[in-house]
């Protein structure tokens, strides 16, 4: 089937459990459908960062996060329609295992929920490593476990050769005759994707190059029955409606700042701060704010006419003397936090604040010291999962009693704090601007370093579960902006 058809398709790909091989085939995928002409919106089920960025290099269009425990069905809804009004194929990446997500007991969160609440089918992989006859038992009981899930059929992977795919082949027609077999991928290391402690290696460390996405591409033609799998997953997508807005997100969405000048936030973009979601940016973008990206990594350091910082996570320890050897960056950093400019950082955005990383080896690398703490590299993890910011003060995201839904992933923690720190905001005392909802078993907890005009947290924030947070702290960057104008 090739492009211009008018046909529209939609599919999940899900997996029986992290690290059976979905993301490769996703992005296998997404590489074969894009070789065959057709438009592909990628996907990511889940608020994974990593993944829409690898996404987004193959598929030449910026992957979007849906989200059932963050973002709701509506919300989730619409924006799917939204994208996939502008291509011909929508591919989702599920998240962990298909039926896993915000808890045991329920579907919150999972990439099943999200498949039903869209109205598409799953692809599910199955990893067919030192299995034969028992894979089709593992996919009979997951095509019985919700048989309101429709799926679309399986594709094996690290298949053992076409004795073995015959093998599995016929214990899955012998077991679930309904289910379809699109194919079976072999181990092949030239596409093999290379991991690290937050997960796979980003899309600007991994340089997914033509000739590699040449390679996947045809591996998929060559295993999966692509034309089966397209059959399968045509859709007919009711028109979206303009994008949630009754949440205050729709194109139509006035500017906040009024008549002060639009404020410029200065966004750190590069391998070291590399995890945003693009809703984020988009509604401080609505919101009235002109977005200015820069790379400390390179040297860069914010620019004279900004109004507003915002440092993302990604990975400031693998670049931390980098980031401590540009002195410009360092000191405009001080700076703007003395004069109290709005400065939002998250994870890796809150090691920089800090007074210095402690690498896994011990050796402290000092950083801005606007928080009055360090942080200190772990070999395991230090925190996973799902979380709820409710605001205990009014801060740069809004006041008291506000609530946004995010996640927290990080392999470090805070180390040696001091009552204030010298080169900090001048003797503004750190406070806790939010409160911590997790599980139900969990007790709550104080969190969001608030000091001056600077607020920094070790939770990434998806701000599409509560847009007023981009429009409040655009207003704080217009208000800086007045301020300076008069001064």
């Amino acid at each position: 089937m090739a492009a211009g058809t008018g046909e529209k398709y939609a599919f999940l790909v899900g997996g029986t459990h992290s690290g059976c091989g979905k993301t490769t085939i996703a992005l296998g995928l997404l590489a074969a459908l894009k070789a065959r002409g057709l438009g592909v919106q990628p996907f990511k089920v889940g608020p994974d960062f990593i993944d829409p960025g690898l996404h987004t290099v193959v598929a030449g269009r910026q992957s979007r996060n849906l989200d059932g425990w963050m973002l709701g069905r509506q919300y989730s809804t619409e924006l799917f329609l939204r994208f996939l009004e502008a291509s011909e194929v929508g591919l989702l990446e599920g998240v962990m295992g298909i039926y896993d997500g915000y808890d045991g007991r329920t579907e919150s969160g999972s990439s099943a929920e999200m498949a039903k609440w869209l109205g598409i089918p799953a692809v599910l992989v199955v990893d067919a490593r030192s299995m034969a006859r028992s894979a089709a038992a593992l996919i009979y009981g997951f095509v019985r476990f919700d048989p309101a899930l429709d799926f679309a059929g399986v594709i094996f992977n690290q298949v053992g050769g076409e004795a073995h795919l015959r093998y599995l082949k016929e214990a899955v027609a012998s077991a679930c005759p309904e289910i379809a077999v699109l194919g079976g991928i072999p181990k092949e290391d030239r596409v093999v994707m290379p991991e690290r402690h937050l997960g796979l290696v980003t899309a600007d460390e991994m340089r997914l190059d033509a000739g590699w996405q040449k390679r996947l591409a045809e591996l998929l033609e060559k295993h999966v029955d692509i034309d089966l799998l397209l059959e399968k997953t045509a859709v007919s997508p009711q028109p979206a409606s303009p994008l949630l807005s009754a949440r205050g997100d729709s194109a139509s969405a006035q500017p906040v700042c009024g008549d002060t000048p639009p404020p410029l936030i200065a966004i750190a973009r590069d391998a070291a701060f590399c995890f945003y979601y693009p809703d984020n940016l988009e509604l401080l973008e609505k919101a009235g704010a002109r977005l200015h990206f820069f790379s400390p990594v390179s040297g860069e350091a914010l620019p004279e006419e900004c109004s507003g910082v915002y440092l993302g996570g990604g990975y400031p320890e693998l670049f931390a003397g980098a980031i401590s050897g540009n002195a410009d960056f360092i000191q405009s950093l001080r700076e703007r936090a003395g004069q109290g400019m709005p400065i939002y950082a998250e994870c890796g955005g809150l090691m920089t604040l800090g007074r210095f990383i402690e690498t896994i080896e011990g050796e402290k690398i000092q950083m801005a010291g606007i928080l009055p703490f360090g942080t200190r590299m772990l070999p395991r993890r230090k925190a996973l999962g799902y979380t709820e910011v409710v605001l205990r003060r009014q801060c740069l995201l809004g006041s008291p009693g506000m609530v946004i839904r995010g996640h927290e992933f990080h392999y470090s923690e805070i180390v040696e704090p001091e009552p204030h720190s010298d080169t900090g905001p001048a003797s503004s005392p750190l406070e806790f601007a939010y409160e911590l909802r997790r599980r139900k078993h969990e007790a709550a907890r104080p969190e969001g370093y608030q000091s001056g005009s600077v607020l920094a947290s070790y939770i990434h924030l998806h701000w599409g579960s509560a847009p007023e947070a981009a429009e409040q702290f655009v207003r704080h960057c217009a208000l800086w902006t007045l301020t300076a104008i008069r001064n």
